[in-house]
């Protein structure tokens, strides 16, 4: 009887065990399955969410110049050679260098005129001979003219007392003309600048003998510079003299111009045009002779849809901007929809809509770059922008709006 109670005991105790483990094992797959679906209902309400707060803008119509633009480089528009006018002469001294600006007839350089000078007080010695020469040559021919009618002298005699005057005359005009060829190589021995100008070049050096038409310095004269653009054949008819230009040089440096001069003829092997700018003197901003820049020019005005640089996005090649649906309200949540849109002209910082958006669409504008189709984005309200330089807008639906910076 004891042996049975104690199998009853045991079997017992077996069964409650199964239990037990039965019940904790259900728990724990409860547990589990509670851990596992929990991730799973997250997701959905983070799409709930905003993923970034953005500042929107209306595309605004303004009033743009057209501006057609070429490649050109700046140049003097004239250059005067400076050379040497005598022959054998030693460079004495050297006035200006480089970079000079020289007024019309400033002595650039002068040259030894010692010898000169000494051929010089030959010739005013021969001079002074001839004269006195002279002198006696008209006295006997006055008296050969006095005593012609008495016959005290033969005719042979009477012409050559005057013959020898008119000679003696001839000899006087050549010495004079003589020492007015040495003045001249005297003057000739200062090297003066034929314009006002800046020294662009200078061969010249204290000792050199350089030899006629040698060149010892090179002028802008001056000062004036030029633009020489290169414009296509087809661009060329809306080109027109007069027509304001603006110069931009590598370095960023800017400068106004205004067209000079249209090259008559087209280059047969490019098909482009020279178009000689004429530069604001004093207003060239570090543009030199030889430095490439390029020019804009204004050809006219026209009308532009434009919205502000921060709102295009690019991806793969393409301009795209993102488009909010239509009657958000401030502090909105809405999905934005990525647009493809063709880009026009830049003004500052602002650019042309060519196609791909109509002037009511409510574009982002602070943190587009961010974003990819179909986000979820909390708008926010943004003030009005000033318009683009140069632009005439006209009335708009509503204000412009100023990017801002991004705010997760």
């Amino acid at each position: 009887m004891q042996t049975l109670r104690s199998s009853l005991s045991s079997h017992h105790l077996a069964l409650v065990a199964a239990a037990v483990v039965a019940v904790l094992g259900l728990g724990g797959a409860t547990v589990a399955f509670s851990q596992s679906a929990a991730p799973a209902a997250a997701p959905a309400a983070t799409l709930a969410k905003p993923s970034l707060t953005v500042t929107r803008t209306q595309p605004q119509r303004q009033t743009w110049p057209d501006r057609l633009s070429a490649n050109g480089s700046v140049a003097a528009w004239q250059e005067a050679i400076v050379g040497a006018e005598t022959n054998g002469l030693r460079i004495a001294s050297v006035k200006v260098s480089v970079g000079d600006r020289v007024a019309v007839g400033q002595v650039l350089a002068s040259f030894d005129s010692a010898t000169l000078q000494a051929d010089l007080a030959v010739v005013r010695a021969q001079l002074a001979e001839a004269q006195a020469a002279l002198s006696e040559a008209r006295a006997n021919a006055e008296r050969a003219r006095v005593v012609q009618a008495s016959g005290a002298l033969s005719a042979s005699q009477i012409n050559q007392l005057l013959t020898a005057e008119t000679t003696a005359a001839a000899r006087v005009q050549a010495t004079q003309a003589q020492i007015a060829a040495h003045e001249v190589r005297i003057r000739q021995t200062e090297l003066r600048a034929p314009d006002a100008g800046i020294v662009s070049a200078r061969m010249a050096t204290i000792g050199a003998v350089p030899g006629p038409g040698q060149e010892l310095f090179r002028l802008i004269r001056q000062g004036r510079l030029e633009w020489r653009g290169e414009v296509t054949a087809a661009e060329l008819p809306r080109i027109k003299t007069g027509m304001t230009v603006q110069l931009r040089g590598a370095g960023h440096q800017t400068a106004p111009g205004k067209v000079r001069l249209i090259a008559p003829t087209v280059d047969p092997q490019t098909r482009n045009a020279l178009v000689y700018v004429d530069m604001t003197r004093g207003q060239s901003a570090g543009l030199l002779p030889g430095m490439f820049a390029r020019g804009e020019f204004e050809v006219g005005r026209s009308d532009a849809l434009v919205v502000p640089q921060a709102s295009i996005v690019m991806r793969d090649g393409f301009a795209q901007v993102a488009v909010l649906p239509a009657g958000v309200a401030d502090n909105a949540v809405a999905k934005v929809n990525l647009r493809k849109v063709d880009l026009g002209r830049r003004n500052g910082e602002w650019v042309e809509v060519v196609q791909g958006l109509d002037e009511k669409a409510q574009v982002v504008v602070t943190g587009a770059g961010f974003l990819n189709d179909g986000d979820t984005v909390r708008v926010v309200a943004t003030p009005a922008a000033p318009q683009a330089a140069g632009a005439a807008a006209k009335p708009a639906a509503s204000g412009v709006s100023t990017p801002q910076a991004a705010t997760k």
